[in-house]
């Protein structure tokens, strides 16, 4: 009989990623509904005493993947350990980050393991037979559905970062560790991580970021996206950008936030420039509080947005990023 909530850990130089953390709290809450178990699984080699943390977040369990085959991700070699442990332990359900990772891992063990997948959730819930049941945006965001599953299992769901509350429940709070080899050759994996080029400087990914500023077509060039850098200094943000900035060369693709890049929901997105299409809406719709600055009254963002400044945003975001300052030293 499948029991037990997994829930799949992603981590890069010994620090968990936040999508983990809500979707740890969350599980547990499903969990203790079910009378099951939270395990979190984790993937890679030589991995810390880091991983102890994650049961003040409600994990009970921690599987921990650990092979030199597993050192850097790859889709083949991470499939293949976590399919051959889930059908050795028959997890009732198991929930991926949205991320990058997460969208390319989860439907190959979906497929793997014979069952459904829902992406992209920013929701999770049980129904009257105790069936996993997610809330997601289709149609570029134009229908919120609730979806179920069969009676398959796992039943398999990413989730959306920045969406799902943290809780801990107690910084004490122990969980079992249990270090395991899986059985993977060099044969079971078709890529070869060559290099890994990082970009300069350190700042928060999009889809974790709490506050984002974005730049579209109305920056007018990749030189002025400096005054977007510059608000973003002050108030701790990330900075975005629309598929038009991106296709224009004026922002690498990482930043592009829309429904062919990046999906996120800060507490607080500015929108410079940007006029709205239902494409970017898509990424940004679950954003807290949308702020959007253009100088054309009938700009489709206004009537998407929290807040509107009809102004010329060369002129606006000067005055803006000092008062910011201003107000944020005083305090």
């Amino acid at each position: 009989m499948a029991k037990g909530i997994w829930v799949f850990v992603e981590h890069k130089d010994e620090k968990i990623r936040k999508v983990t953390f809500e979707m740890l709290s969350e599980a547990r809450k499903l969990a203790d509904q079910k009378g099951e178990e939270v395990c979190a699984v984790i993937l890679g080699n030589n991995i810390g005493s880091f991983v102890e943390n994650l049961g003040q977040f409600g994990a009970d369990k921690v599987y921990v993947l650990e092979h030199e085959a597993l050192n850097q991700y790859t889709t083949d070699g991470f499939t293949k350990a976590i399919v051959n442990l889930a059908k050795e332990h028959q997890p009732s359900i198991m929930l991926y980050g949205a991320t990058v990772i997460g969208k390319d891992l989860s439907p190959r063990v979906a497929t793997r393991l014979e069952t459904g997948l829902a992406t992209d959730c920013t929701k999770i819930g049980l129904d009257s037979d105790g069936k996993l049941i997610v809330t997601r945006p289709m149609y570029a965001g134009k229908v919120i559905a609730d979806v179920g599953f069969s009676n398959d299992t796992p039943q398999i769901a990413s989730i959306r970062p920045n969406i799902l509350a943290v809780t801990i429940l107690s910084e004490t709070r122990k969980t079992e560790i249990i270090r395991l080899k899986p059985d993977i050759n060099s044969g079971d994996i078709r890529t070869t991580i060559v290099e890994i080029v990082k970009t300069a400087g350190e700042k928060v990914d999009l889809t974790e970021a709490e506050i984002i500023v974005s730049g579209g077509r109305g920056m007018k060039g990749p030189e002025n996206f400096k005054i977007l850098e510059e608000l973003a200094d002050v108030l701790g943000a990330t900075v975005g950008a629309s598929r038009a900035a991106v296709d224009a060369g004026w922002r690498p693709q990482i930043d592009q936030v829309g429904q062919t890049g990046k999906v996120v929901s800060p507490n607080l997105y500015i929108a410079c420039g940007i006029s709205g299409a239902i494409q970017h809406f898509a990424g940004m719709g679950t954003s807290k509080v949308i702020v959007a600055i253009n100088k054309d009254p009938e700009a489709v963002i206004f009537s998407k947005c929290d807040y509107g400044i009809v102004d010329d945003l060369f002129k606006v975001l000067p005055i803006l990023t000092q008062e910011l300052k201003k107000l944020l030293s005083d305090g």
